[in-house]
């Protein structure tokens, strides 16, 4: 029994500190229900054992994102209306027998017809694009240098790059305000050190977009990468050291080709939520700065128009969800090939 009077048997307590938490949330009527009615619902359908616990993330996907994507889906189709909600029912009975479907294809239609938001997209791939190759040029030799720091130091190395998520994103990206503005403290620090007379532009451009895009995701690319990299094989570099094989060589020759794993993931996390980021454009870029995360909020909560800002959202999710179907095809046919 623990200090708080909940018994825990000895098998539960061989198990630890996990087999606690499920007590006390076992000691909760609601927990005992949700878990009584997904039991219930597996039984019905069959699924017990190994089964039940493989569903279980299936059952998180279908419920925080497939069924928001499909009410996102289904405003796409809606036409805008002085109304609340502001858009119109895609379905009604007529004389209370006939069911009529109103589909429109307007606010897709608007997308390619307007070139706003086509440059909004063009705009958003290139400015996540060129962030991801800088987070991966900065975040690879980081990465690296953590692989190979002596062993006591790593833990340390790797909690000072996850020590950022302990402060606020939105703190952290205000934080370069007042780095990057005219009286800022980059600007002060050079005009001091003589390297420059005047201070420089750099707030609300698209240079400071990219630098808090590239600061903010940065440790999405390093983890991947080391995780990858502390996995690879220190004797194949001490075999192609002893074959003649210089550092540089071995280090293209061995290092890259085996960190790919790590490198595909890193840029999937860097460049799938840096195309549709908002408040780093909207605080750190300028007027001219126009991406599809700021559009779509324009969209929804400006112009109120929900069908064409879910239809911004449905397009923006084919587009991200292409390179990752053409890396799974790539992938599959490299494992055929291999076997």
């Amino acid at each position: 029994m623990d200090n708080k009077g909940v018994l825990i048997t000895g098998g539960q307590a061989e198990l630890g500190p996990l087999a606690a938490v499920q007590m006390r949330l076992s000691s909760f009527a609601p927990y005992r229900w949700f878990v009584a009615t997904i039991i219930w619902f597996a039984d019905k359908l069959g699924v017990r054992g190994r089964s039940l616990i493989i569903a279980l993330p299936y059952v998180w996907l279908l419920v925080f994102f497939l069924l928001p994507f499909a009410i996102v889906l289904k405003l796409s189709f809606a036409e805008i209306a002085i109304a609340i909600p502001p858009y119109s029912p895609l379905w009604a009975w007529v004389d209370g027998i006939y069911l009529k479907i109103q589909l429109s294809f307007e606010s897709y239609q608007l997308l390619f017809e307007d070139s706003l938001y086509i440059k909004a997209y063009l705009t958003s791939i290139k400015i996540a694009t060129v962030s991801t190759l800088l987070t991966l040029f900065i975040g690879f030799p980081m990465a690296y240098g953590m692989v190979r720091a002596p062993k006591q130091w790593r833990a340390t190395l790797l909690m000072l790059v996850i020590l950022p998520f302990w402060t606020s994103f939105l703190i952290r990206v205000y934080a370069w305000i007042g780095i990057l503005k005219t009286k800022g403290l980059l600007n002060l620090l050079l005009m001091n050190l003589g390297i420059i007379s005047e201070p420089l532009t750099i707030l609300n451009t698209n240079l400071a977009v990219y630098i808090g895009i590239v600061y903010s995701y940065l440790p999405f690319m390093i983890l991947p990468l080391y995780a990858n990299l502390e996995k690879l094989d220190g004797s194949l570099l001490e075999a192609a050291s002893d074959l003649g094989c210089g550092p540089f060589k071995a280090f293209w020759s061995i290092t890259i080709p085996l960190s790919i794993p790590g490198i595909v993931a890193g840029c999937f996390l860097v460049f799938i939520p840096a195309v549709g980021e908002f408040v780093i454009p909207d605080l750190l870029g300028g007027s001219d700065t126009l991406m599809i995360g700021k559009t779509l909020w324009v969209e929804f909560f400006n112009n109120r128009d929900w069908p064409l800002a879910s239809a911004v959202a449905v397009l923006l999710l084919i587009i991200l969800l292409i390179p990752i179907v053409l890396f799974q095809k790539f992938q599959e046919r490299a494992n055929a090939r291999s076997t």
